[in-house]
């Protein structure tokens, strides 16, 4: 497993940015899912102070407790505000999850000194993995990709 996954799902207070209002979006599934997988998530929307019965951040500065990682599931032209506040606060673990990333983003990522894992489904290495996620984590430990 990449170093970077590794590392990331080892922490357990994670920010995660692209939960929507309506609930109608994978940010809403994968903060829910790694909720009950035992992460502590702060879901962090500008818009909104509660999703999911919850309460929402305004951004990831506004999050009063220790954040250790940062899920990001917004389209990649949201996320270069998202990686720059990152990069600012020393949140160097972040998840740019399928769908999220960019080669532009990758690159901004890379020159902010994050340690970027994309390409990849969080809910796939964050245990425990269930339903058909555990069947495409081993295609992909078998085949080599998804």
């Amino acid at each position: 497993m990449d170093t970077y996954i590794t590392e990331f799902i080892q922490q357990k207070n994670l920010a995660l940015i692209g939960a929507s209002r309506d609930g109608k979006s994978f940010g809403n599934y994968a903060l829910k899912e790694l909720r009950l997988r035992g992460y502590q998530m702060y879901a962090v929307h500008s818009q909104t102070t509660d999703i999911d019965g919850q309460p929402c951040f305004s951004d990831l500065a506004a999050v009063s407790d220790k954040v250790d990682g940062v899920v990001v599931c917004v389209p990649p032209a949201s996320g270069d505000a998202v990686l720059r506040q990152a990069g600012e606060l020393g949140l160097n673990k972040v998840w740019l999850q399928q769908g999220a990333e960019s080669p532009e983003l990758i690159a901004l990522g890379k020159q902010l000194g994050l340690h970027l894992v994309t390409g990849k489904c969080i809910l796939m290495y964050a245990e425990p993995v269930r339903s058909f996620h555990r069947w495409h984590r081993g295609f992909v430990k078998f085949i080599g990709k998804l």
